[in-house]
């Protein structure tokens, strides 16, 4: 099997080791736009050759990794060039655009939009890690509109990454990804944002952050050049989940000026179901 990842950062560089660690056969071409990327997931042995995007039409996956902004370009380009058989899948935040852009493709059946909700705060090749995906969820958006014998082909795939499949429209992720995904990248964003603005000393920061303050900024080292395409191409969505959550913080607020300790607690302790959601949600990925 010949595969072909474009974007060789952390999702589509785990990807690759997975893949060739469970293929032993498997050859993984590499194309990325920034050099250097090629040459440290070569000196990493993520792929074995370098690539360009004219080597879609002779290779039997193709993987797009890439920011979602670009997919919508790079993904019709390959589609336009690939073997009847090849199978093409992104594994992009957002899926909506993508799949309304490729809708009309001729090559329309090679596609399946799949979203592995899987990765860290780290980006590039070098934050590349082997079983990324094991026991993740992958949301496969359009199924039946992939031809059969290339969705079981994916499916192969997915299965040997040791992800488990769910299946969703493409407007109902995008809506749901922006409130337990989305939403969380903006928090810890404007966190950072707020404690840096307000904390002039970088000492006192280090000094004075516990555990609490370190996992709530942790998606703040995300790559901007990622977030901000999503944030972009899922806009409505994430407006609407901004709006909701100004409420509460306000509501949070108007509480804290009346004194109203007793409220607050209340919303504190109903909110606490989230760790038995969470949990449910561990227990069913181990």
């Amino acid at each position: 099997m010949k595969v072909l990842v474009i974007g060789l950062g952390l999702i589509g560089g785990s990807m690759a080791i997975d893949i060739k660690a469970s293929n032993k056969g498997a050859v993984i071409l590499g194309y990325d736009a920034d050099e250097e990327h090629l040459d440290t997931a070569i000196s990493l042995g993520l792929i074995d050759e370098k690539a360009t995007l004219e080597d879609a039409a002779s290779v039997d996956v193709i993987i797009v990794a890439i920011p979602v902004n670009v997919s919508l370009k790079v993904i019709p380009r390959v589609l336009d060039i690939v073997k009847d058989d090849t199978l093409v899948f992104d594994v992009g935040s957002t899926k909506a655009n993508i799949c309304k852009v490729v809708g009309e493709h001729p090559n329309r059946r090679n596609f399946l939009a799949a979203h592995p909700i899987a990765g860290t705060e780290y980006s590039g090749p070098q934050a590349a890690i082997k079983n990324l995906y094991k026991g993740k969820t992958n949301i496969v958006c359009e199924v039946e509109k992939t031809a059969f014998k290339v969705q079981e082909r994916a499916m192969e795939i997915f299965n040997d990454l040791g992800m488990r499949i769910r299946y969703m429209d493409p407007l109902a992720h995008d809506r749901h990804i922006a409130y337990v995904s989305h939403l969380s990248h903006i928090s810890s964003f404007m966190l950072g944002k707020t404690v840096i603005d307000k904390e002039k000393n970088e000492r006192d920061i280090f000094d004075m952050a516990g555990s609490g303050f370190e996992s709530t900024v942790r998606l703040a080292k995300s790559s901007p050049a990622m977030w901000s395409p999503i944030f972009e191409q899922n806009k409505q969505n994430v407006i609407e989940t901004l709006e909701e959550y100004i409420v509460n913080l306000q509501n949070f607020k108007e509480l804290m000026e009346s004194n109203d300790f007793e409220a607050i607690y209340k919303e504190m302790e109903d909110t606490n179901r989230i760790k038995e959601i969470l949990k449910g949600i561990t227990i069913k990925s181990s």
